[in-house]
């Protein structure tokens, strides 16, 4: 197997770099990208625009297969599409925050999108970020990462990402999220058997980064190519 039919899974908790941390490496290793939180995001966003109570999990279970959802894998300009339309902003908002989680924890949605996720891994070449993607999605994955960090840290993080939220609000939002996807009855968020945890709390992301470039290049598959 050459590297660009590398899988490498990067699952943990919100606030913790994941997505600029797969970013990074599918650009060091010429990999696509794929954000599945996205597609749970657009799912949650679809389900807001179209008045499905997300709360109501049957509502939501019969809505799940209308919408068209798309990811794009360039991992300098990852787009979402829903019905043909850029989303990427829209699924970002406060009101898709508070709704992602119970629409989430939905089985025929996680059903759904697991399938998609795993048509767009296909034959690999691929950095995937989630929080059951060592667990569900790809569990037999190359490389398996679990990232975490302090929950202060991730607040900040994420605080300064939308522009100077409170931080104390942002990180009680970080903690009931986990709490949520830790403990739902389909695919919680875990870590996978055989993931490297990595606590990115005190090193930057250009250090992140290599480690997990540093797990790609000792991985049985790229090291034959050396």
């Amino acid at each position: 197997m050459s590297a660009t039919g590398l899988v490498i899974a990067v699952d943990g908790t919100s606030g913790s770099g994941k997505s600029s941390t797969c970013r990074g490496v599918a650009e060091r290793l010429g990999l696509r990208y794929l954000d599945t939180g996205a597609q749970y995001r657009a799912m949650t966003w679809w389900m807001l625009q179209h008045g499905v109570d997300v709360d109501d999990a049957a509502a939501v279970a019969a809505a799940s297969a209308r919408p068209d959802i798309v990811s794009g894998t360039d991992p300098r300009d990852p787009t979402i599409v829903v019905d043909g339309r850029d989303v990427s902003v829209q699924i970002r908002s406060d009101e898709v925050n508070r709704a992602v989680s119970p629409v989430s924890a939905v089985p025929a949605v996680r059903e759904r999108l697991v399938a998609l996720q795993r048509d767009v891994v296909g034959d690999g070449g691929i950095v995937v970020e989630g929080r059951d993607i060592g667990s569900v999605v790809c569990p037999d994955a190359h490389v398996k990462v679990f990232l975490t960090a302090d929950p202060s840290a991730r607040a900040e993080r994420r605080a300064a990402e939308e522009g100077g939220s409170d931080i104390a609000s942002t990180q009680e939002s970080l903690l009931h999220r986990d709490r949520i996807d830790s403990g739902r009855a389909v695919a919680p968020l875990v870590q996978s058997d055989g993931a490297v945890e990595i606590d990115s709390t005190h090193r930057s992301l250009h250090d992140v980064i290599d480690l997990v470039v540093g797990l790609a290049d000792q991985s049985p598959s790229t090291a034959s190519e050396r």
